[in-house]
């Protein structure tokens, strides 16, 4: 007695490969398991030594697509996750490991197809010598273009093709808006030849009428006499045209059709436009209906496909901004002084991917520590470019060893030069010397606290204005002898001028308690309780402003 019948696939697919010189072309998954590897005897053959002899191998089991990696060498990526078995999606990437070698689209044919024929409501009756089945069969193509993820340029040139074949017109052109102007993008002729842009014979006027008029299809027996800025001399046999139409391509919006050919002249991507020499278009009912359906189809992929240039655009941005991250943090001191006289902790919370806020602590001699904190105007990358800027001016005063004053002057006069005056930073430098003598200069910065010992908390003072701001100002330096157990709390203005949903700033409200509480407490602590304090105070995932808090102490 015969066995059961094996399962077979309820929907035929197929893969687009894409070779290593990029050339696409299409197979069908036919048998049924459908072997891929290099050598010869399998069903899709990739010619790379690098691939394995029986690379993977595609099968259809229950009711599923999927693909299984053979103990194969260099393994099977699908979307870019190496994978032992996995079921496949239309639109599934598939690699074998290395980014040069081969790569395989997935797609069901039926999904797609089925999607575009349910869309057509009306019977089509052969005319024209053009028959209900060729023109089906036109539409059945542009959808096998769209599953099979090809270039936009080959889905394009699928629509045209179709166009022509609805409509029994000889030529056919794709326009699209390119900042205000119509930009060729296809033009073939009814046998897919490619034609020049110089094929396009009719008046620039005819086109943008068609495309302003925003009617949802327009056709003419087209009278030269009767258009503006057409000679009269021209006539129907002068331009060989007997009949053209037009099909505006609208940006596809969420809503019915109805609200899509409703919108705004601004939502005309571009248009179809046909014409023929000899015969009339073909417009009967059912044609009008296939050619409204090929233009939103159109206007889909155009929207798609500036929605994912947009996508990619997002995501190399995200990824750059990732990567400038990375950088600013790796910028800051990997190490922080924990023992001996002086000790230190610190933290920088951006409020975007990058921050303009800055700070650094380094000896400049083996008796003497330096701090700087800085907050660049603005927010964002170009805050972060001045921040570091800022970072490698101080760097260079340090390791000149120059007095506090000349060195801020001199970082005033390189930033004011380089941005005329238009950028500035607020900063405050100071150093400790092995003594516990504390020189600083502040410009324009947020007034750091000083805990004593004893629980008193100093403010000190501003000395000059905002570094860049201009090119003369001067910077004073002040003096604090400082006690051993005495500690310092400098920020940026995102702690102190944070503000809550009530209004409220961090600094008039909440600062100082947290700063008169934290006396004896360790430098670790007094970061960890203001940072906290000031989420808290916030009431939010992430800072509106960038927050940057440096505590030392002198332990004598």
């Amino acid at each position: 007695m015969a066995g059961p019948l094996p399962d077979r696939p309820a929907r035929s697919a197929g893969l687009v490969v894409v070779n290593p010189s990029g050339t696409r072309t299409r197979v069908v998954i036919e048998p049924v398991p459908f072997l891929i590897g290099r050598q010869s005897d399998n069903h899709l053959v990739l010619r790379d030594n690098r691939a394995s002899r029986t690379h993977a191998c595609i099968t259809w089991e229950d009711g599923n697509w999927s693909i299984e990696d053979l103990n194969s060498r260099h393994g099977v990526y699908v979307n870019g996750q190496r994978i032992q078995k996995q079921q496949l999606a239309s639109s599934d990437r598939i690699e074998f490991g290395f980014a040069d070698s081969y790569k395989l689209i997935f797609s069901v044919e039926e999904d797609e197809i089925a999607r575009l024929l349910e869309t057509i409501t009306a019977p089509v009756a052969p005319t024209g010598g053009s028959s209900s089945l060729g023109k089906l069969r036109a539409l059945v193509e542009v959808a096998r273009a769209l599953q099979n993820s090809l270039s936009l340029d080959d889905v394009l040139a699928s629509v045209v093709d179709a166009a022509l074949a609805i409509t029994a017109t000889e030529r056919g052109f794709l326009l699209l808006r390119d900042v205000g102007e119509l930009r060729m993008s296809v033009a073939r002729d009814r046998f897919g030849s490619p034609l020049s842009d110089s094929d396009l014979k009719v008046p620039t006027s005819v086109i943008h009428r068609a495309l302003n008029s925003r009617r949802e299809l327009l056709s003419m027996n087209f009278d030269p006499a009767e258009e503006q800025g057409v000679r009269p001399s021209m006539s129907i046999s002068d331009l060989e045209l007997r009949s053209v139409v037009c099909v505006p391509l609208v940006r596809v919006r969420a809503g019915s059709g109805q609200e899509t050919l409703l919108a705004s002249v601004s939502d005309t991507v571009g248009l179809l436009y046909l014409d023929s020499r000899q015969a009339h278009a073909d417009l009967s009912a059912g044609n009008r209906e296939l050619l409204q359906t090929l233009a939103l189809e159109a206007s889909t992929i155009l929207e798609n496909a500036r929605l994912l240039a947009e996508e990619r655009d997002k995501q190399r941005m995200e990824e750059e901004l990732r990567v400038a991250q990375k950088i600013q943090s790796d910028l800051l001191p990997r190490e922080l002084p924990s023992t001996g006289w002086f000790r230190a902790a610190a933290t920088s919370i951006p409020s975007r991917e990058v921050g303009g806020d800055y700070y650094d602590l380094h000896q400049p001699t083996p008796d003497s520590w330096a701090i700087v904190v800085a907050d660049a105007s603005g927010k964002g990358v170009s805050a972060a470019l001045l921040a570091s800027l800022l970072q490698g001016a101080f760097l260079l005063g340090g390791e000149a060893e120059l007095p506090i004053e000349q060195m801020m002057s001199r970082v005033n006069h390189f930033l004011n030069a380089r941005t005329d005056g238009e950028k500035y930073a607020t900063a405050i430098y100071c150093t400790l010397q092995h003594d516990g003598r504390l020189r600083w200069v502040n410009a324009g910065h947020p007034k750091p606290c000083l805990i004593r010992g004893n629980g008193e908390v100093v403010r000190l003072a501003s000395t000059g204005l905002p570094l860049g701001m201009l090119s003369t100002a001067c910077y004073e330096v002040q003096e604090e002898q400082l006690a051993p157990g005495d500690r310092l709390v400098l920020f940026s203005d995102g702690l102190s001028e944070a503000e809550n949903a009530d209004g409220q700033f961090f600094d008039r409200t909440a600062l100082g308690p947290l700063i008169a509480e934290s006396s004896g407490s360790t430098c670790e602590e007094i970061l960890a309780a203001l940072e906290q304090g000031v989420m808290k105070f916030l009431d939010a995932p992430v800072p509106t402003d960038d927050i940057t808090v440096v505590v030392a102490e002198y332990a004598g």
